[in-house]
């Protein structure tokens, strides 16, 4: 039988106060949060935000850009950040349930973004793709936003229709057709950059709600298939498949292979240690979009390959880290939370892995940014979102291993 003692009494009958205040609450506080996760984002963050400062200030001596004061796309930037980060602190304090809840009409939300782009007049069109709605202050990308919407709503999915897993008509259609809706709203603004990532995380978290084997294999088979036609009945996205075979040849390095040609340049010109920040040459007009797709290029340029290994190492530990939180909810009981978690990791992993491919010529060219560090508001936005909900996931999975829950 545990007894409680009470610290003997001073003079006057006062007990006396004790010497040291516990210091437990703040030590729980802070075991709450994965404080390493914490620096690994805001050091993507923080070299995202030099490194499209130094891809962006030479963009001002083009003509389209003559307007702009040198530090414009570096203010934007910091300003999506700080947008970001609010955003992030807001959605912490969400509890997970209510995601799971509010999935299936955020991801109607999406849909009717999406929809709304195509409005002529009311979507904004760069280089003939109608991807943003102008908010004045910003342009908003809903692509963006719908990635993290298709997350939440294949994890309820998953969820709901678990038993369903083995089942064509239950538990594959409804999810294909909601995927090839959305595919279809992109490939009409056009962006099939964000078409594969949105199916990958679909097909994925199927896969790990436990999707039948034989299903699966179909369903990789069949979105194989729609990919390569989509390819091969558009001519362009045929030439930059060609483009990408060899990109040096006289005829593509003028053409579809111009950025990847230079894309390689920076990184050859960096080798090991770069040739110091600021010093790249090949963001001086000559790399298009190296502030945004190709800003690993600028990154390898000027901090050689041990920057490049650095980066690699930080996406590929907060990867790992998501899918580590998903297993240790899915142990907990706590599927949704689980399956978004891993969807998150999905989702970011994969993207980054593209992007960095498209860089170093490993895959096609694609539009796609490079998660948390590319110039563009409506990506840095969801992407602190995302991290805000994984965090979220991981903050009630320490409370429930803490029997605070």
């Amino acid at each position: 039988m545990l007894s409680l003692r009470l610290p003997a009494r001073g003079r006057g009958g006062a007990r006396p106060l004790p010497r040291r205040l516990p210091s437990r609450p703040a030590a729980a506080g802070a075991a709450s949060i994965d404080v390493a996760m914490l620096w690994v984002v805001a050091a993507l963050l923080l070299v995202g935000l030099v490194m499209v400062y130094s891809a962006s200030i030479a963009l001002p001596d083009s003509p389209r850009f003559a307007s702009y004061a040198p530090t414009h796309f570096l203010v934007r930037h910091l300003m999506a950040v700080l947008i970001g980060v609010a955003a992030a602190l807001v959605v912490f304090a969400i509890p997970v349930r209510e995601w799971q809840v509010w999935s299936k009409w955020l991801f109607l939300l999406g849909l009717i973004l999406l929809a709304i782009v195509l409005i002529p007049g009311v979507g904004k069109s760069v280089y003939g793709a109608r991807r943003w709605l102008s908010l004045y202050v910003f342009n908003l990308q809903p692509s963006e936003l719908m990635k993290l919407f298709v997350v939440l709503y294949a994890a309820d999915f998953t969820v709901r229709k678990q038993d369903h897993m083995q089942s064509v008509r239950k538990g594959f259609l409804p999810m294909g057709a909601a995927v090839a809706l959305v595919g279809l709203l992109l490939l009409l603004e056009p962006d099939m950059g964000a078409f594969v990532v949105i199916a990958a995380i679909a097909m994925g978290l199927l896969f790990l709600g436990g999707v039948n084997g034989k299903l699966f294999a179909a369903l990789l088979v069949i979105a194989g298939t729609t990919f390569s036609l989509l390819i091969w009945l558009s001519p362009w996205r045929r030439d930059r498949i060609f483009a990408y075979l060899d990109p040096f040849d006289e005829s593509n390095a003028l053409g579809k292979g111009y950025q990847l040609s230079h894309s390689l340049i920076a990184f050859g010109r960096g080798e090991l240690f770069g040739v110091g920040l600021g010093g790249s040459v090949e963001k001086l007009h000559y790399l298009p979009e190296a502030h945004t797709d190709f800003l690993l290029a600028v990154l390898g340029e000027e901090l050689g390959l041990l920057g490049v290994v650095a980066v690699i190492v930080l996406f590929f530990w907060l990867t790992r880290r998501a899918f580590e939180i998903g297993r240790q909810s899915i142990k907990l009981d706590r599927s949704f939370a689980g399956l978004a978690a891993k969807g998150i990791g999905l989702w970011i992993g994969l993207q980054a892995f593209i992007n960095m491919g498209v860089n170093t010529g490993l895959l096609p060219t694609k539009g796609l940014t490079l998660p948390l560090m590319s110039y563009g508001g409506s990506g840095i936005l969801a992407n602190c979102v995302a991290i805000a909900v994984l965090m979220r996931v991981d903050y009630e999975n320490r409370q429930l291993m803490r029997g605070a829950a």
